[in-house]
This record gives structure tokens, sequence and C-alpha cells, in this order.
């Protein structure tokens, strides 16, 4: 087979079509990164050319082919207890004010995006069990969403390297792990604690369900977004929220400069954005 080569035309018409796709945008100095990746597809499909390749993205029914760029285009990095901050705060300050107003005492609901391999909902879940203690008193739901399904089967499975581990407490790693071969199996009752599905944010039709959620984790995925995906987003999360429900973003990201939808609230550990209560 000849080799494969991506044009500037080529590179520009499919940046602008994974934009419209999942709101990621692509900047020129990226084009190894996307041409590297395209190039693995075009070879996997037995597609001759890009153009014969970028037929079958865009036209592919099932859109089976879409979903393996997809994953492949998406960056994942995290491990346990990162921006260990944000827990705090959801447990010292965020937790009282929601179920203060939960006359009803309708269960917790939390949504993680993206789950990446699982390290955030499920340090949310542990941190959760150990520190906060009205635990045994409230019915906590965590749902956590990717666009890459990989990543997904990853999470569900629970296992996880040393580097992913490296920040979680010994106590915490011996008392919900098990060594498994050079790595470590996350127990049952972890695992059961999170529920994960597969969620396109750019999609309307993806997440259109996902409603009356008290706090949104939002970490580290705006920075790939452009202003308009990026406020696009910040809509959704609105529309997901109870009224007075809280989002938390990661450390170099900011919802003021976003949208103003939200009020800016202070807290000791961390400064987080909540959907006024007076909202509908």
């Amino acid at each position: 087979m000849a080799e494969i080569s991506i044009s500037v035309e080529d590179f520009q018409k499919f940046r602008e079509f994974f934009y419209r796709k999942t709101g990621i945008q692509f900047e020129s100095s990226k084009r190894y990164f996307v041409d590297k990746r395209l190039v693995e597809r075009i070879e996997a499909t037995a597609s001759d050319t890009f153009r014969s390749y970028f037929t079958l993205l865009r036209f592919q029914a099932s859109g089976e082919e879409l979903q393996q760029l997809t994953n492949l285009m998406t960056v994942n990095e995290t491990y346990f207890f990162r921006e260990e901050y944000q827990f705090k705060c959801l447990v010292d300050s965020i937790l009282s004010e929601i179920t203060a107003r939960k006359a009803d005492r309708s269960p917790i609901r939390i949504w993680v995006i993206p789950s990446s391999s699982g390290e955030e909902p499920y340090s949310i879940a542990i941190y959760l069990l150990e520190q906060w203690a009205g635990i045994n008193d409230w019915d906590i739901e965590i749902i956590s969403s990717d666009i890459d399904t990989h990543m997904l089967a990853q999470a569900r499975r629970g296992l996880y390297s040393t580097r992913a581990i490296q920040q979680l407490p010994a106590r915490y790693l011996q008392k919900y792990f098990k060594r498994s071969g050079e790595n470590y199996q996350l127990g049952d009752d972890v695992l059961g604690a999170v529920e994960f599905t597969r969620v396109n944010l750019s999609e309307r039709a993806d997440t259109r369900a996902y409603r009356n959620f008290d706090v949104v984790f939002c970490r580290n995925l705006l920075i790939y977004f452009d202003d308009l995906s990026r406020k696009t987003a910040a809509e959704t999360f609105y529309d997901a929220l109870n009224p007075g429900g809280f989002i938390l973003l990661g450390h170099s990201e900011s919802m003021s400069r976003i949208s103003s939808l939200y009020k800016v609230r202070k807290f000791p550990d961390a400064i987080v954005y909540q959907k006024p209560l007076e909202a509908r």
C-alpha cells in the first residue's frame, strides 16, 4: 500500500467535521497527533485514501467508525484523588447546603463527566465513604459519563496501575483494593457505587435525559472546547442541575469566563459555581 498522506485541506475538513460531532477543536499545532491517528484508522479500515475513509466516517449508518476514531482522539490523563481539595469542599461545604434543601430526602445525585478510566468517580465514592458523616443517612447516586467507550470499559473493570493510585492514602489502598499482579483491583463495594454511561456532551440527544443532579464534576474537559462549545456545555449542565446545584471545574477553568448563568461561590477549600436557587 502506498504511503497515506493527509493534506492541509484534508486536515481542515476533518477538523471541522470532528468539531461539529464532538465540540473538540484541534489547532494546527496538533497536526502530527491528528494525522497519526487518522492514518492508523485509514489502514485499520482498509481505506485507500483519506477521501474514502472520510466518506466512511461521515456516512456509516452505525457510527461505529466515528466512535473508534473518537476513542483514539480523546486524551485521558488522570489518577486517584486528583485535586482532592474539591472533594473536601464537597464534604465540608456543599453537601450540607444540598441536604438542607432536600425535605423529601431524595437521593443526592452526582454527575461526573468525563469519567476517563474511572479514577475520579471512584475517588469521590471513596472520599464520601471515608469523610462524610452523612453517608449512612443519605442515598448517593454517582453517574459517570464519557464519549470514549474504551475508557468506559476500563472504568467498569476497575483495574489500575501503580501510577494511578500513587496519590491515594495507603490506608484507602489497603481497604478498597487488592493486588492483582503488577496492578490493583478495586473492590466490588466501590465498583458498584458508580454507574457508567456513554455521553457525547455536544449531542443534545445524549444529554437530554440527564436531569435532577445536585452536583456536577466536569474537570479539565472544557479546556479542549472552543468558546461556543463551552457555552453549550454550560447550558447543558445548567439544565442537568437542580436549582441550587453546584458544578466543579478544573483548577485552570472558570465558568465566569464562559457563562453568566451561574453564581460564583467561594468556599474555604475551592471556588465552585452554583445554579441559582430561584432558577426553574
